[in-house]
């Protein structure tokens, strides 16, 4: 795929089929518009194209309610990629961005520099100065300058819309199989291994302590995971929180990682973990042994877990677009 940072690059393909917005999350609303898009661009002979916005409008235009998003950049992309997009263009959305009306992006960006053959929106999706463009506007125009343009149907989960903020708001509870329905993924996160104080190892459970640019991070608790490594998935347990038997409230939340049977240093590697199974709450221990104990029924529950009928491919189930 070719990532372009800005729409005036030379090289940018012309005689699209084509997608905008955030996309935060790539659930499976998003994945759906992502396949017509590819679909009708292998059809027509076009180039599947993605414009996607950095950073969320909502940052730019009301900062205090900003959400907090599922991916970074750098994994929406690489999410784009596996769903066999052809061209991603990040458009960096400033004031000046968004103060382009509607009817302009249509004519100058879709038609004139992309020559869009076609065009597909999200349902109920609004662009513009002041949120004025939507899909009849889009229609209209298109019908003037010679493309096609629709909506796609959104998508949802046990008659409940799929949405980048339902999805947030349930990471946020650990509901994290409930987000992996609706992601049609389980929900991960990346970041390098730092170093720790130590104690894991200390406790016979050596984990890796990750430092994330995701701002999204389940509840706190401790969970099933699954471990990239040297492109295989492990099995591992993840704790999230502030280690309550050690510290005290005031300290920062820590993500550890215990990983079956691997006992490398991966201090500086950037490690990829998915969430497929929320175990318990974080718990403050009244000793170390009363600690232990708790940790190898956390990694037996987990080992159950992996081993459930329906669950033993939960590996090859994990889908490297984090």
């Amino acid at each position: 795929m070719r990532i372009f940072h800005g729409i005036n690059n030379a090289s940018i393909a012309r005689g699209t089929v084509l997608t905008f917005g955030v996309f935060d999350g790539l659930h499976l609303g998003h994945q759906k518009i992502m396949q017509v898009v590819v679909e009708r661009a292998r059809e027509i002979k076009a180039i599947a194209t993605v414009i996607t916005f950095d950073p969320h409008p909502r940052a730019v235009l009301y900062p205090k309610s900003a959400p907090a998003l599922l991916q970074t950049l750098d994994q929406r992309l690489a999410a784009f990629e596996v769903l066999g997009i052809q061209q991603a263009i990040v458009i960096n959305f400033d004031k000046e961005f968004a103060s382009m009306r509607a009817e302009e992006f249509i004519k100058n960006i879709i038609h004139g520099r992309l020559q869009a053959r076609e065009v597909y929106l999200g349902k109920g999706f609004a662009f513009g100065k002041n949120r004025e463009g939507n899909i009849e506007l889009l229609k209209k125009m298109s019908q003037e300058l010679g493309f096609f343009a629709d909506e796609v149907p959104e998508v949802s989960l046990r008659g409940q819309r799929i949405s980048s903020s339902k999805i947030r708001e349930l990471l946020l509870l650990g509901k994290v199989n409930l987000a992996r329905r609706m992601l049609g993924r389980p929900y991960g996160i990346e970041g390098q291994v730092i170093q720790g104080d130590g104690r894991g190892r200390m406790l016979g459970f050596p984990t890796a302590n990750l430092l994330t640019k995701n701002r999204v991070i389940p509840k706190n608790g401790v969970y099933v995971t699954a471990s990239l490594i040297e492109g295989k998935w492990l099995r591992s347990i993840t704790n999230v929180g502030f280690r309550p038997t050690f510290h005290n409230s005031e300290d920062s939340p820590s993500i550890e990682t215990h990983i079956f049977g691997f006992k490398d240093n991966l201090y500086g590697n950037v490690l990829r973990i998915r969430f497929l199974h929320r175990i318990r709450n974080e718990k403050k221990f009244s000793n170390i042994e009363e600690l232990k104990s708790q940790i190898i029924k956390d990694i037996n529950r987990a080992k159950k877990y992996f081993n459930r009928q329906g669950v033993k491919n939960s590996l090859k189930l994990v889908q490297n677009y984090d």
